[in-house]
């Protein structure tokens, strides 16, 4: 095999690790380039070019992830992950961990370990490397490297939620959700949400998003109630779609250009938080990205139509 067919043999799992440490898809594919050229430019060919490879991507996203952490301290608004659709990499046998790692919410508690805590656990606990490999992609010891992962455990522990949701369980709730968004229905949303709900979107001050987050499940429901109706008259359309490995849907535009997605997480039976992507920056991975600025305008004037 070739230099070209093996890197490409290894690029899904590449991406994976360089998305999850980075939460960001142009970063990540990014990454994967220059880990390319990294490999193409090897005179003699790695023992292992998984092992190689891992190394290298892991260590060009952590230099990014450093720079990338002074840019999300002067963020506009809250910061989300760029949504990613489809997770290219798949192991059955890690299906589990691959699925719980790219969620929004397991991403964002990935935002409070360092960089080195965060490749670590990545390695170790969602893609199954060796303490050794480990130690060689982030230039560390052995021994530091498993102090690391027992830093990282604990904060991801504390922070996750004590019951989740199966994967039947969610796609039922969600489809009644968004049956009930398209409809205007503020009781059967209720119904849906966690009494201590949020709200919340990313527009990094790009786009129209709310001055802050909305909480509680009367206050949430009938705002998507009241808000996604007047979307719908000027023909904003939702299409349901798994993101990030949640229910969520892509907003588009009447000429089908990717407006807004939301992402839901359930936890315990009910709609725990509602997040929005519409920063235009974080969706031009999708397609053609709408102008929010003019739906929201066409939206503001079909309210203040007569009839």
């Amino acid at each position: 095999m070739n230099k070209v067919d093996e890197f490409e043999q290894l690029r899904p799992l590449l991406f994976s690790i360089a998305y999850r440490i980075l939460g960001s898809v142009n970063e990540a594919e990014d990454a994967v380039q220059e880990t390319w050229l990294r490999f193409d430019a090897t005179a003699t060919r790695p023992t292992s070019a998984k092992a190689f490879l891992a190394a290298a991507v892991t260590r060009v996203s952590i230099d990014v992830l450093r720079s990338a952490r002074v840019r999300r301290e002067q963020y506009v608004g809250p910061w989300f992950p760029e949504p990613l659709l489809t997770d290219p990499y798949q192991d059955p046998a890690r299906s589990a961990e691959l699925a719980d790692s790219v969620s929004m919410a397991a991403l964002l508690l990935l935002e409070r370990l360092s960089p080195l805590e965060r490749a670590v656990f990545l390695l170790r606990d969602v893609f199954a490397f060796g303490f050794d490999e480990i130690a060689a992609a982030v230039g560390r010891s052995e021994p530091a490297c498993r102090q690391l992962l027992v830093r990282a455990r604990r904060h991801m522990r504390d922070g996750r939620p004590r019951f989740e949701a199966d994967r039947h369980e969610r796609q039922e709730l969600a489809a009644r959700f968004f049956e009930a968004l398209q409809d205007g229905d503020v009781g059967g949303l209720q119904e849906l949400l966690a009494a201590d709900v949020q709200l919340v979107g990313d527009g990094g001050g790009k786009a129209p998003q709310l001055a802050k987050a909305v909480a509680g499940a009367q206050n949430v429901a009938r705002l998507l109630a009241t808000v996604l109706p007047w979307m719908t008259r000027v023909g904003v359309a939702i299409e349901p779609h798994e993101v990030n490995g949640q229910p969520g849907a892509i907003f588009r535009d009447r000429d089908g250009r990717v407006l807004n997605v939301l992402v839901l997480e359930i936890l315990d039976g009910r709609i725990q938080t509602v997040r929005g992507v519409i920063n235009p920056d974080k969706l031009a991975h999708l397609g053609p990205v709408a102008d929010a600025w003019a739906v929201d305008r066409e939206v503001r004037q079909a309210r203040r139509r007569p009839g």
